[in-house]
């Protein structure tokens, strides 16, 4: 009779979670595989056994990042009754999590691929895809909201979306940069004029 494989030794969803904070805080290229054996509890053959190599285990952190804290846009988009009070709640809610002391600042998609070289190009188009994909969810939400008749029928989807895509991504960096919750808030003020001036 053949003897089982010995049981891993470690808590994947733990080890997971703590590479999806080195990633977040670190970037891709910023993250070593002794940074990352060294959060996650695990030797690296531990880890290549577990998740195959480091942009494997990266795509998996940026998954569970999207389930987790990264899961604020799409449901704010999913359950605000109106597009204007989805498009605030995404970007409030993001600011606190950009901001939350026991979290790295900004937001993993956006900043964890920030340094692009010619060897992590797959990994620049992953999160370029996962950024147009959010950029799609808020263009889908606020033609939603013509439809239901709570933006007026003429209203320019595609330059508010850019519009606050650009806002989103940008409170990402302004987070790592340090800028104060209330700054940053203050910026979201002045954005959602633009859209209450077509909200019925």
């Amino acid at each position: 009779m053949a003897e089982r494989g010995r049981p891993r030794g470690f808590d994947r969803d733990i080890a997971l979670r703590r590479a999806m904070e080195v990633f977040w805080e670190l970037g891709f290229d910023g993250a070593s595989m002794s940074d990352l054996t060294a959060a996650m509890g695990i030797n690296s053959p531990s880890l290549y056994a577990a998740f195959g190599d480091k942009e494997a285990l990266f795509r998996a952190a940026v998954e569970l990042y999207g389930r987790t804290e990264g899961s604020h846009t799409a449901r704010a988009l999913r359950e605000r009754p109106t597009a204007y009070t989805a498009i605030e709640a995404m970007l409030r809610d993001n600011i606190a999590t950009y901001t939350d002391p026991g979290l790295p600042n900004g937001c993993m998609v956006v900043l964890a691929g920030a340094t692009y070289t010619s060897r992590n190009a797959a990994v620049r188009e992953f999160l370029v895809e996962a950024r147009r994909h959010t950029t799609a969810d808020i263009r889908a939400r606020l033609d939603r909201g013509i439809v239901e008749g709570d933006l007026a029928p003429e209203t320019d989807t595609a330059s508010l979306t850019m519009l606050y895509s650009t806002v989103l991504y940008g409170l990402s960096i302004q987070a790592r940069d340090g800028v104060s919750p209330d700054d940053m808030s203050a910026a979201v003020d002045s954005a959602m004029q633009t859209l209450a001036a077509v909200t019925r």
